[in-house]
């Protein structure tokens, strides 16, 4: 249980960030699309996390401020990383706000830092997450108006520094935010057509397809490009946070300018220039096209993509083998569903004519897809986009081994 209330002033520091002041070895969360939480492993692995521990959603890691830099800069997967910075048993919104007021944020952010809280549960038994939300904030401003004299503002839309709340039936965890603005924003993609994948999900789509820099890649339903960036950027070594955005971390007051700088300064100095990367992207609206044209030249990334317009059903192979990966279109209304069930046997008679020596990925919702192509999936991936539950379909198509569909 949460000990008696005491005045704000001189609260112990019972948080994480004293328990391993030490080792500079921090707890932290972070969060992906779901689906994804395997490949976000191998990022934080490779950013120098330990202790990975998988939930739907995200990963528990440690590690230590360098970790935490680098995961923010190089992890394609990641939504946020969030530090935690306090955790105990509630019984009652009291308890709540004591475990807020205890945290000495005074020492991790000014009061001159605009501030916004936000809050998710699981199975709690608190009645209103609104009235939650304004007692963890009340708890900030109350422990800094005890220990400054003022307080921090609130701005909802654009904040300094952002705190995550997270109830479970029993217990509470407070996190700051160290991404600041979601980390799949990679502030490249300036026009977008309708439904845009999220930029860290198109780049799991990759890696789960098993595409690699120097493979062959067609996405023939491109949209405004958003996965034919992703490939660009990995195709050319350029680190998706390398692109000029700010992070929270940056204005937290253990901020260590020197040790970000050589990171960013090493990731910028492995980017390759911009060339062809076999990379070819296509759709039937002439108006996605124009929108991913515009969106690679302006991110650098045009000389790497051959863009064209043109049907899925009617396009060529680029190459002789490769990756073909497709948003498919869900189909929410009926009338869409039936238009997508004449068109399967359609897509799947233009794959085995055109596509043979290549793998084709088909992400959608329609659980239809298979059945409906009479082509079974060597491989089926469970994924979210968003709240909706997805499948990537992976076909191989083998040449010489398919009839001619009648």
């Amino acid at each position: 249980m949460i000990p008696a209330h005491r005045t704000p002033r001189n609260l112990p520091d019972r948080t994480p960030s004293s328990r391993h002041a030490a080792s500079d070895r921090q707890k932290f969360f972070a969060t992906c699309p779901r689906g994804l939480e395997s490949l976000l492993c191998e990022d934080l692995g490779a950013a120098g996390g330990v202790e990975a521990r998988m939930v739907p959603g995200g990963v528990h890691f440690f590690a230590d401020w360098r970790g935490c830099y680098a995961v923010n800069l190089h992890s394609r997967i990641a939504t946020r990383v969030l530090w935690q910075v306090a955790h105990g048993r509630y019984v009652r919104e009291d308890d709540v706000y004591r475990l807020a007021l205890d945290a000495p944020w005074p020492t991790w952010f000014g009061a001159e830092r605009t501030l916004r809280v936000d809050v998710s549960a699981v199975r709690s038994p608190l009645k209103s997450l609104e009235f939650i939300t304004l007692r963890i904030k009340d708890a900030i401003c109350d422990r800094f108006r005890a220990d400054t004299g003022a307080r921090p503002g609130v701005d909802t839309r654009e904040p300094d520094v952002r705190v995550h709340g997270f109830l479970t039936a029993d217990a509470c965890t407070l996190y700051l935010d160290t991404s600041g603005e979601a980390l799949h924003r990679r502030g490249l993609r300036q026009k977008t057509v309708e439904a845009p994948l999220k930029e860290n999900l198109a780049a799991g789509l990759l890696r789960l397809a098993g595409w690699r820099p120097g493979m062959s890649l067609l996405d023939p339903m491109c949209g405004s490009g958003t996965i034919l960036m992703e490939a660009a950027q990995m195709a050319l070594g350029i680190a998706p946070g390398a692109g000029g955005r700010s992070f929270g971390f940056q204005r937290l007051g253990n901020f260590r300018l020197e040790t970000w700088k050589e990171l960013l300064d090493a990731a910028q100095e492995a980017e390759k220039p911009a060339c062809p990367a076999q990379i070819w992207g296509s759709d039937a609206s002439p108006v996605a096209v124009r929108a991913a044209l515009a969106n690679l030249d302006r991110a650098g990334l045009l000389p790497a993509v051959t863009l064209s317009s043109g049907d899925i059903l009617e396009i060529e192979a680029p190459a002789p083998s490769g990756i073909l990966l497709a948003n498919l279109p869900y189909g929410e209304r009926l009338s869409d569903q039936d238009e997508l069930a004449a068109f399967y046997p359609e897509l799947a008679g233009a794959l085995k004519r055109k596509f043979a020596g290549w793998t084709c990925c088909l992400f959608s919702a329609d659980s239809r897809l298979p059945r409906l192509m009479r082509l079974k999936p060597g491989r089926k991936t469970p994924l979210f986009n968003g709240a909706i539950e997805c499948r990537l379909y992976e076909f191989a198509m083998v040449a010489g081994s398919n009839r001619r569909v009648r």
